[in-house]
């Protein structure tokens, strides 16, 4: 045993108990003072570090959460405006439509009152016409028998008559 003593430099006769006893107790109250002073504060900031961090997981998911539901609302908004878009579109066609069938019966309306209306105005016209020819026809017919009664006509005379008249109608109109 001496030999293992002498290899590690140390004998058996050099152990001091109270040299040991203090630096056990030294090291017990460097234990204590170290757990008090700087491993209860380290763990206390280590506790904080951790609450923060855990905050700001939860203020990220809160984040995303509320980012995805704004994203859902905001599709949401979107499909709503492009239906209504839609929808206003159908009913401008629909207006559309419903104002061109309008102006083709107004038109189609006034065509025919203007056609009737030329068409009687062609009416009057013609009564209009045929009346002054029947009293043309009728001047000329008393006109011609009254010649005839003044003078008994050779058929010379008929045919010379007839186209006085005619050329004394033809200057009056």
């Amino acid at each position: 045993m001496l030999s293992n003593s002498l290899v590690l430099g140390v004998s058996l006769s050099d152990f001091n108990g109270g040299d040991m006893i203090y630096q056990l107790v030294a090291f017990i109250i460097l234990l204590l003072l170290l757990k008090k002073f700087a491993w209860g504060p380290l763990m206390g900031v280590m506790k904080q570090r951790e609450e923060h961090i855990a905050n700001e997981i939860d203020a990220a998911e809160q984040s995303r959460i509320e980012a995805k539901n704004l994203l859902e609302e905001q599709r949401n908004l979107l499909k709503e405006a492009r239906n209504e878009a839609q929808t206003l579109i159908e009913n401008a066609r629909k207006h559309g439509d419903v104002q061109r069938e309008e102006i083709i019966v107004a038109a189609r309306t006034e065509s025919e009152r203007i056609k009737e209306s030329a068409k009687l105005e062609i009416e009057q016209q013609k009564e209009k016409a045929v009346a002054a020819i029947r009293e043309q026809v009728a001047s000329l017919s008393v006109l011609i028998a009254s010649k005839v009664i003044e003078k008994e006509l050779s058929a010379e005379d008929q045919e010379k008559l007839i186209n006085e008249y005619i050329q004394e109608v033809g200057e009056g109109r």
